[in-house]
């Protein structure tokens, strides 16, 4: 939680007419007015801190709350520069053209949601990415699903579910780690005890998309096939392209760090980017800043999908970080958050109340800030010694925090995760949001184990 301490001692209603007002306004700017999500927080921020003023606070005291705050988020933006350079490499060097390239052949259009939501699941869980897997395998899918005249949200919908099943279950992700680890338990046991209701909701979600979602017309396989044909004639297209894809997988596997990773991928593809041309480091650096670049009437159809990355690319999501964090650590100092906190602890008697609770603050949190990272460290810190005292396991408030915390983030229009698979896919949250299954079926299923009982296991007696 954040290392400094509030400076009002804010009333319960007033805290929570104050989250009530900053949720509905941020909710109508940004989905009624198409603000973006930028200028909601910032707007947020400013009554804020008029607020705290009104109040009797020192400007200076309250940016002290949001700079620490930030501080705690500069990891994830450091992330997304590596995640912007990765991006372009793989592009130049064919790794995300050549996955494309096969994917047309061996995808069928009548499974096609279906294989989205497995294949990112897969590479999901291999690398412990969301975001990674959205800006890789996801883009890859978006192109499919454009040459298919397949659905755009529905195929985000399937992206963001598998992507986030990953990042929920891999043994590599930050989230996973962080879940287990705010509440004091063994990683494993944290991942195994999720299956509870991880591997219903990924069931439930299969049978959805194999049966809900329509089938893909394949009626018209010829755009499909122009598709194959522009991507070949890039001369990105090689089966060696596919080296740094797959020495990403490897890294994660051995449990190298993300940010490490990333950089060896890009060194290896950067390798591979000269077997088949030869770009100078002027183009490099532009590449790497402003995104490749496919240039070519002939390559009209392809290059909306295969000119992205860069550095330029992750400002969007990076300013969102830091907006986000410091609205949260200002809503910390201004006795916001701990108000609404106490106040909940005070009426946790059953398990079942435990585990709403939990999930509301994890779900508040991840509206009112946007920071699944904060949802978790939060929730987890206020909620485990109630767990104690309820005689509940740690490892069924870890099972919480991923089911409220992790997986219902990309489903906030302002997020971080919401805003950067958005400008990533190029699909709109509420758009792709009812179609993606799992996300909201983790929530529910937890809620449903929490108020009967089942799965909960209790705290072990010497």
């Amino acid at each position: 939680m954040f290392a400094f301490k509030s400076l009002l001692d804010m009333p319960r209603k007033e805290a929570l007419a104050v989250v009530a007002a900053l949720i509905g306004a941020m909710g109508y700017t940004i989905i009624s007015l198409g603000w973006l999500p930028h200028m909601s927080i910032i707007a947020a921020i400013t009554v804020l801190i008029l607020y705290g003023l009104a109040r009797g606070l020192k400007y200076n005291d309250m940016q002290k709350g949001m700079v620490g705050a930030v501080g705690q988020g500069m990891g994830a933006i450091y992330l997304f520069f590596f995640i912007g350079l990765m991006v372009s490499a793989l592009m130049m060097s064919g790794a995300i053209p050549t996955l494309m390239y096969y994917g047309f052949g061996l995808i069928s259009p009548t499974y096609f949601y279906f294989s989205a939501f497995a294949l990112c699941s897969i590479i999901g869980v291999s690398i412990g990415s969301s975001l990674t897997t959205c800006a890789t395998v996801g883009v890859a899918f978006m192109g499919m699903a454009a040459a298919f005249h397949a659905d755009l949200a529905m195929t985000a919908g399937a992206i963001v579910s598998g992507a986030f099943f990953g990042d929920k279950m891999s043994p590599l992700s930050d989230t996973t780690g962080i879940s287990a680890s705010i509440v004091g338990i063994d990683l494993f046991e944290h991942i195994k005890n999720m299956m509870y209701t991880t591997i219903p909701a990924w069931l439930i979600s299969a049978a959805l998309m194999l049966w809900l979602l329509p089938n893909v017309a394949a009626h018209d396989m010829n755009s499909v096939e122009s598709f194959r044909s522009q991507l070949e004639a890039t001369g990105l297209v090689h089966g060696y392209s596919l080296i740094p894809f797959a020495l990403l997988v490897v890294l994660a596997l051995l449990r190298v760090n993300a940010v490490v990773a990333m950089l060896f991928t890009i060194i290896a593809a950067l390798g591979v980017t000269y077997f088949h041309s030869t770009p100078d480091l002027n183009q490099l650096g532009a590449w790497f800043y402003g995104g490749y670049k496919l240039e070519g009437e002939a390559f009209k159809d392809i290059a909306k999908l295969i000119s992205r990355g860069g550095l330029e690319s992750m400002f969007f999501t990076q300013t969102i970080v830091i907006l986000g964090m410091s609205l949260g650590g200002l809503l910390f100092t201004l006795g916001v958050i701990p108000s609404l906190l106490d106040a909940i602890r005070a009426f946790l008697t059953t398990a079942g109340r435990a585990t709403f609770s939990v999930a509301a603050t994890s779900v508040g949190v991840n509206f009112l800030i946007g920071e699944q990272y904060l949802s978790i460290l939060l929730s987890g810190e206020t909620f485990k010694p109630v767990y104690d005292k309820l005689g509940l396991h740690s490892r069924n408030l870890s099972r919480t925090l991923e089911d409220a915390g992790t997986v219902i983030n990309p489903l906030v229009p302002w997020s971080v995760c919401g805003v950067f698979i958005s400008h990533a896919l190029g699909v709109p949250v509420w758009e792709y949001l009812p179609y993606a299954f799992f996300c909201y079926l983790s929530l529910i299923l937890t809620l449903l184990f929490g108020w009967t009982g089942l799965t909960l296991s209790k705290k072990e007696t010497a």
